[in-house]
C-alpha cells in the first residue's frame, strides 16, 4: 500500500513556521485522509537565551516581514509585552517536549498542540517555557491536566534531547535550509516543498501537494 507522510521540520519559536502554520493547517484539513503528518522539532533556542534589546529589535524586524508575507497577527501582548519584557527567555526544548508529551497521550493532539503554543507565544504573549503555561494549554486542546503533567515530565529530558538530535540529522540528510522544512515522502521517495512561495496562500499549497500524490501513487 502507497503511503505518503508530510515531514514538518519546524520549531515552536521559529517565526517563519509560525508563517507556514496556515499551510501545513491547510493541509490536515483538505488532505488529512491522504497524507499523514509527522512533527520534527528542531530547537532553534536549543540553550535558554534571556531576551535584550537587540534580539527583540532583531525578531519584530523579522515579524513585520512574516506578517506581510503570510497575514499572521502578532499580538501587542507579545509585541509590547513579552518581547519588551527582558526577563523573558527563549527556550525551545520545553515546548517541543510539550508537543512530544500532546501526541504520546494522543497521536491526534501534537499537531493542535504546537498550533496553540504558537497561537499563546505570537498572539497572546504567553511564557511558552513554562509547564503550567503548557498544562493550560493541553487542556485548550482537550487533553486532562494530570495525564499531560507526567507525560510531559517524561518528555521534558533525554527523549526531547534525543527528538531535536534525530530532527536535525533529518535536516541535514534531505538538506533542508533550516526552520521550517517540509518534506514529502511517498514510499520512501522524498522530496522538498517549495513552501516559502505559498506564504499567504495556503489553498495554492494544498493543490500543488495534492498534485504531487496521484503521480506518485
Amino acid at each position: 500500500m502507497t503511503t505518503a507522510t508530510l515531514h514538518y521540520i519546524h520549531d515552536p519559536l521559529c517565526g517563519w513556521c509560525y508563517a507556514a502554520q496556515p499551510l501545513v493547517s491547510a493541509a490536515q484539513a483538505q488532505l488529512a485522509d491522504r497524507l499523514a503528518l509527522r512533527l520534527h522539532g528542531g530547537g532553534l533556542f536549543g540553550e535558554p537565551r534571556r531576551i535584550d534589546a537587540a534580539l527583540a529589535q532583531h525578531i519584530l524586524h523579522s515579524d513585520e516581514r512574516i506578517a506581510q508575507l503570510s497575514g499572521q497577527p502578532f499580538g501587542e501582548a507579545y509585541k509590547q509585552g513579552l518581547l519588551a519584557d527582558d526577563g523573558t527567555v527563549l527556550y525551545s526544548l520545553p515546548p517541543i517536549a510539550a508537543v512530544l508529551a500532546a501526541g504520546s497521550l494522543d497521536a491526534a493532539k501534537a499537531y493542535p498542540m504546537l498550533v496553540a503554543i504558537q497561537d499563546a507565544h505570537y498572539r497572546r504573549g504567553l511564557r511558552v517555557v513554562e509547564p503550567q503555561v503548557l498544562a493550560e494549554l493541553a487542556e485548550e486542546t482537550g487533553l486532562e491536566g494530570e495525564p499531560f503533567a507526567q507525560a510531559l515530565a517524561r518528555a521534558d529530558g533525554h527523549a526531547v534531547f534525543e527528538h531535536v538530535e534525530a530532527s536535525r540529522r533529518l535536516l541535514g540528510e534531505v538538506g533542508g535550509q533550516g526552520f521550517p522544512t517540509l518534506l514529502l515522502d511517498i514510499d520512501g521517495r522524498r522530496a522538498l516543498l517549495p513552501h516559502h512561495h505559498y506564504y499567504g496562500r495556503p489553498d495554492a499549497f494544498v493543490q500543488m501537494l495534492a498534485a504531487q500524490l496521484p503521480t506518485l501513487h
